[in-house]
């Protein structure tokens, strides 16, 4: 992820104070999320639920 990515992303999420004081830290953090997001597996099927629905008041 480049620089100017990472500058557009971090305005875009509201971190501008955050991007002007913390530059370094932004960009390791920017990166960390890119890697995560990377090894996150999508499903095969677009509907299909990631975990069982939640029904209310059956674990009670």
């Amino acid at each position: 992820m480049n620089k100017e990515t990472i500058e557009v992303l971090a305005r875009s999420a509201g971190l501008t104070k955050a991007l002007a004081e913390f530059p370094e830290d932004v960009t390791v953090a920017a990166k960390q999320a890119a890697d995560v997001a990377q090894k996150i597996k999508r499903p095969a099927d677009p509907r299909a639920e990631p975990w069982p629905p939640m029904k209310a008041g059956t674990t009670l």
